[in-house]
C-alpha cells in the first residue's frame, strides 16, 4: 500500500484551531483500506498551539483573526510536511478542506466572515508544486479512485 499524508484532525486528534477534530470513522476505514495514512498537522509542526486563534490566508500571508501574521509558522509546517512526504515516498495527500494550510481549490477568503474564495492553503500549494497529488476531505471518493487507479 502507498504511504499517503493525511490531515491529523481527520483521524480524531484534536489539533484544529478550536482544539477539536473532525473524525469520521467511515472515512478512516475507507482510507485505511487503500493506503497507509501518515497523519500530519502543518499548524502543529509549524509551532502553533492548540487551541489557537483562527487564521485565514490573504494572498501570500496567513493572518489570525486578531491580526497577527502567522505566515512563518504556516510555511514552516508546510516545509515539514513536504520533507516528510518526500522521506516516506508519498505521491498523494488527503487534507482538510477550506483550511489556510490544507485547503485545495477553495479556502476562506481572509475576511473571517465565513465566505469562501478560490485558492489553496500553503501546505496544499507547496505539496502540489512538488508533484504530490492533493485532495481535500470533501473529495474522499476522488482520492480513493486516484490511489486505486495509480496502482
Amino acid at each position: 500500500m502507498k504511504n499517503v499524508i493525511v490531515s491529523t484532525c481527520l483521524f480524531g486528534i484534536p489539533c484544529r484551531y478550536d482544539g477539536k477534530s473532525v473524525v469520521n470513522e467511515m472515512l478512516i476505514e475507507k482510507i485505511s483500506a487503500v493506503c497507509h495514512p501518515i497523519p500530519f498537522c502543518p499548524e502543529v509542526y509549524g509551532g502553533l498551539t492548540t487551541p489557537r486563534d483562527p487564521a485565514e490566508r490573504i494572498g501570500d500571508r496567513v493572518v489570525s483573526v486578531e491580526g497577527k501574521d502567522v505566515t512563518a509558522e504556516y510555511m514552516r509546517g508546510a516545509d515539514q510536511c513536504l520533507r516528510l512526504a518526500k522521506m516516506m515516498g508519498c505521491e498523494f495527500a488527503l487534507l482538510k478542506s477550506r483550511s489556510p494550510s490544507c485547503g485545495k481549490d477553495t479556502i476562506y477568503d481572509g475576511t473571517f466572515s465565513g465566505r469562501l474564495a478560490e485558492g489553496d492553503g500553503v501546505t496544499a500549494e507547496l505539496l502540489m508544486k512538488n508533484g504530490i497529488s492533493v485532495f481535500d476531505s470533501d473529495h474522499v471518493d476522488d482520492f480513493i479512485c486516484a490511489i486505486c487507479n495509480d496502482e
